[in-house]
């Protein structure tokens, strides 16, 4: 009986989705998550997977430890919690090539790649997704340069280590990037925003639509025909009252 699982390195506790994998399997849930904790601990932080192998008659078990996703691997190298989610607008992050051999061999024996050039390029690919640039360039043009041999002595000695002085001039190239991409995504919210002000300043009311507040409606304001000619017409005058005394009688 196989129960597969994705953990995180070195972390595994007890949940209810866990008891509800391994319970049937009527193994101590206690001694499974010790195991995996001490089996993946080098991988702390990273989501795992892990397949338990049970025998249903004595209930004995193993585990085996695969390596954590290509994408995780490549977050952990540097140090980013998230790919970004407009790829070819605002880049996560930057990645040397060395790092991406390192991740490479870490993930080479689960991989189909046939070598390790393959491999590199397999994970040069997952970049893309991520928004992950390598040595300050789409990984689209590092694809390309891998294929035409421009880091074949790296990958040849496989060379892992990123030495300090490399390091400085990527984060250096890397921050000036992203400087100028952030400058253009302001660029462009301003002019959505202009847009947007724009568009509501030509839009007609709705028929029916109080009028604003502090104006008064046209119809309290200009006077009907009708109302217009009574304003002009002169109120009739009542009769002048006879003042004069009646005549006395003789």
């Amino acid at each position: 009986m196989q129960i597969k699982i994705l953990t995180e390195g070195g972390a595994m506790k007890p949940n209810p989705a866990l008891s509800q994998k391994l319970g049937p399997a009527g193994i101590n849930i206690g001694q499974v998550i010790q195991r995996v904790n001490d089996a993946t601990k080098n991988f702390e932080g990273l989501k795992v997977p892990i397949e338990i192998d049970v025998n249903p008659s004595t209930k004995e078990f193993t585990v085996k430890v695969f390596s954590p996703p290509v994408s995780e691997l490549i977050k952990r190298e540097i140090k980013i919690e998230k790919g970004s989610g407009t790829q070819k607008k605002l880049y996560a992050g930057n990645i040397s090539i060395e790092q991406v051999i390192s991740v490479a061999k870490t993930k080479m024996p689960n991989m189909l790649s046939r070598d390790l050039k393959a491999a590199v390029k397999s994970v040069v690919g997952t970049c893309v997704s991520l928004g992950v640039l390598v040595e300050c360039k789409t990984p689209v043009e590092i694809s390309q340069e891998i294929s035409q041999g421009k880091f074949d002595k790296e990958i040849k000695e496989e060379k892992t280590h990123l030495s300090p002085e490399k390091k400085s001039k990527l984060d250096k190239e890397f921050a000036e990037i992203k400087a100028r991409q952030q400058e253009i995504i302001k660029k462009e919210e301003a002019a959505k925003a202009a847009a947007e002000a724009e568009k509501a300043a030509v839009t007609p009311a709705a028929p029916g639509a109080a009028p604003a507040a502090g104006t008064t409606p046209a119809a309290a304001t200009t006077a009907t025909p009708a109302k217009a000619a009574e304003a002009k017409t002169p109120a009739a005058k009542a009769p002048a009252k006879d003042t004069k005394a009646p005549a006395k009688k003789k």
